[in-house]
């Protein structure tokens, strides 16, 4: 089976990397998000798909326009079997979707209908769902809405954040691909319509999301700090100063206090009293500072909290 893959994060290169070492696939290119720019330094950023790509010295495209002239020509050029896309981060347009022999593949981390759109399993998390899972579909010009192949569930676990829950949902999509490309390219599939009535979507994640506000729920600021985990992570201001949390917890004694204050603060760690229970910070860490446990948070910052 012939292959063009799309996809940009590391996953995208779990399941390319998965596809390459698989006999029955031949991968004829690699469509990927252009380089960026480092925030810091001169540094220019490629995707991880992109190095992969490179070390197996695949045809790669980098367009910033899809509708690039000399790009269209390019895939036009290349005969494959299956369009793939896995988390690549643009619409694909109409006449990519229709350049492969095959339906094209769109790999979903979510049970669609349900939370369409870039952040499915951050949202998943935020939400304290206890059921997520991959959904392969037949890509469409819409934003995740095409017609399902199949469905896969996975159990999310109270120790789940973002970057442990993808791994598990990419290592479920590796699992099920070669079933799910095996009935395409024998034309043993059905498609199934999404039910639109019942759709949801879910937004990009922004930096301002990070800044935690702990007069909400406490179940719901551990839900955050989960799905925040790999970015834009969680973070408190005191004292006009972001600081950023690096392990948290619920504590379930009661203590008294005001939602959204510190009612205690020792070696164990900083409790900040929420509308329900009251939430422990045992790793944190200041302003260009390194990561510090509670000991070291109060030996060096007590005057600061208190």
């Amino acid at each position: 089976m012939n292959i063009l893959f799309a996809g940009t994060p590391e996953p995208s290169g779990k399941i390319l990397e998965y596809l390459i070492s698989h006999p029955a696939y031949k991968i004829k290119g690699v469509i990927t998000q252009p380089d960026k720019p480092q925030r810091r330094g001169n540094k220019i950023l490629e995707s991880n798909v992109s190095m992969i790509s490179k070390q197996h010295d695949f045809p790669l495209f980098k367009p910033s326009n899809l509708d690039d002239p000399i790009f269209k020509k390019s895939i036009k050029d290349i005969n494959f079997d299956f369009l793939i896309v896995a988390a690549y981060g643009k619409i694909i347009p109409n006449w990519l979707l229709e350049a492969s022999n095959k339906i094209p593949v769109n790999i979903h981390y979510s049970i669609l209908p349900s939370y369409r759109g870039a952040s499915p399993i951050q949202t998943s998390l935020l939400n304290g769902d206890d059921l997520s899972g991959v959904t392969f579909m037949e890509m469409s010009e819409g934003l995740d809405e095409g017609r399902i192949i199949k469905i896969f569930t996975l159990h999310i676990s109270d120790a789940h954040n973002k970057t442990s829950l993808e791994n598990d949902l990419c290592d479920l999509a590796i699992k099920n691909i070669d079933n799910v490309l095996s009935l395409i390219f024998s034309n043993q599939f059905l498609l199934n319509e999404q039910d639109n009535l019942n759709a949801t979507y879910c937004s990009k994640i922004k930096k301002s999301d990070s800044i935690v506000n702990f007069t909400e729920n406490a179940d719901v600021i551990v839900n955050k700090y989960r799905a925040y985990s790999e970015w834009p992570g969680l973070a408190f201001v005191h004292k006009d100063t972001i600081i950023k949390i690096h392990a948290m917890d619920i504590f379930h004694e009661n203590l008294s206090g005001m939602p959204g204050t510190i009612v205690r603060f020792d070696k164990t760690g900083i409790y900040f009293k929420t509308c329900s229970e009251t939430i422990v910070i045992t790793y944190l860490q200041m302003p260009n500072k390194n990561i510090i446990n509670s000991i070291d948070a109060f030996n060096a910052y007590r005057e600061f909290f208190v």
